[in-house]
């Protein structure tokens, strides 16, 4: 089989004109000449492709993964936050309760004090001493 030849007289185009119709007939030869070297490039392209694809695909992943990591991380933050309410007002309760114990106590050893100092008296009143 007998190749056609390539060659083109550009008498009036200017110099990029010349150098674009050049490279495409350089990449058409290739093309002719070299099927095995252009499918080799046209698999690299798709393998780039793909790539590219891959790679949106897991930065895609990412950010799922990123959202969902963050959705668990408010949640946990919330049930922390709502925990350690409960446990400020549990103490509030307790100290309260603890305190009203307290001026109970108090106002029972008030009593107590009184009872002393009238048992005292009536202690000296009477002459009994120690």
């Amino acid at each position: 089989m007998e190749r056609p030849s390539l060659e083109i007289n550009l008498p009036d185009t200017d110099e990029e004109g010349k150098l674009y119709v050049v490279d495409s007939l350089n990449n058409l030869n290739k093309l002719n000449v070299c099927p095995d070297e252009s499918q080799r490039s046209l698999d690299e392209e798709e393998n780039t492709a793909s790539t590219g694809e891959r790679m949106a695909g897991s930065n895609t992943r990412n950010q799922y993964l990123f959202f969902v990591t963050f959705i668990l991380t408010l949640i946990i933050s919330l049930a922390l936050v709502s925990f350690v309410i409960f446990l400020i007002f549990q103490t509030r309760n307790e100290v309260d309760q603890i305190s009203s114990r307290l001026l109970s106590e108090k106002k029972n050893i008030e009593e107590l004090k009184k009872i002393n100092n009238i048992i005292l008296k009536h202690l000296n009143q009477s002459g009994i001493n120690e």
